[in-house]
């Protein structure tokens, strides 16, 4: 994916973006876990810069993910679709790597964990 150049942060297009991209990451789920990505603690950040451009860095549960192409494909597409929302770039890092202590207590819950 081509990485846009990344602004910094704007605290006002924060404040009013921001909450529609968590809601819209909430209807991203990975295919073989019934969680979504937010919830599953795969985002790591989300920021908004003052020409309305989103940035969202992700991981996946692991490098081999089968769904390595799909996920952060689909994640922007839903982000791009927000109203308001002039251009999402999403950037899939590994570092640090995700465990299972980054998913919310709503994931555990889903997953039988607690």
């Amino acid at each position: 994916m081509d990485q846009l150049p990344r602004a910094p942060s704007d605290p006002i297009q924060t404040l009013t973006l921001k909450p529609l991209v968590i809601d819209a990451l909430h209807t991203v789920f990975d295919p073989e876990i019934p969680v979504n990505i937010y919830e599953l603690g795969l985002i790591y950040d989300v920021t908004v810069d003052a020409q309305a451009r989103v940035h969202v860095t992700m991981t996946l549960t692991s490098p081999a993910c089968p769904s390595a192409q799909q996920l952060p494909v689909e994640v922007r597409e839903k982000v791009q679709a927000i109203p308001g929302v002039r251009q999402a770039n999403v950037e899939v890092v590994w570092d640090p790597p995700w465990t299972m202590d980054q998913m919310s207590d709503v994931a555990r819950l889903q997953l039988g964990l607690m």
